[in-house]
């Protein structure tokens, strides 16, 4: 008798499924806690300095508190959100929280490619990105990975899976 093919697919499906799950939940916590921990280094303060300092978002913080205390404040809030989204399969509201901290982080990151001086490379305009415009890009796909947290954990307070 024949095999059935049809019950594979969908068993291998699942659990792609499940573990992409898990490395989207677990990588965007691990990004946001080592990028987070890596804005209390001189070099990270100095590298925002531009974006933060050109936002119409976040310049007024240099206002506020030296280049090195804002990157540690946003240090701090990105430890937090890496760690709030970690926790997602044992508190899912509070996973729900971190990830829609992280949506809204994110999108402000992307507004500086709007405000950034240097984002399209010199003489060539849109659609070519300089090297801080690839630096900034990547965060559309870190934003996807925190709607997704957010609606996984969403669903679970909902008594989904």
């Amino acid at each position: 008798m024949a095999r059935s093919h049809t019950a594979h697919p969908a068993s291998t499906a699942q659990r792609l499924g499940r573990v992409g799950g898990l490395v989207i939940r677990y990588g965007l916590a691990l990004i946001l806690v080592w990028i987070g921990a890596l804005k209390f280094a001189s070099y990270e303060a100095a590298a925002i300095e531009g974006l933060v300092g050109n936002s119409p978002l976040l310049s007024w913080t240099y206002r506020m508190a030296s280049p090195p205390t804002v990157a540690g404040v946003i240090g701090v809030i990105e430890i937090v959100l890496g760690c709030l989204i970690a926790v997602g399969p044992l508190a899912p509201r509070v996973s729900a929280l971190g990830s829609t901290g992280a949506v809204l982080m994110f999108l402000t990151t992307l507004s500086f490619v709007f405000s950034t001086p240097g984002v399209w490379q010199p003489g060539l305009g849109f659609p070519f990105l300089s090297g801080a415009g690839q630096f900034l890009i990547k965060d559309l796909v870190l934003l996807g990975a925190a709607l997704w947290t957010a609606g996984e954990s969403f669903g679970r307070l909902r008594g989904g899976p």
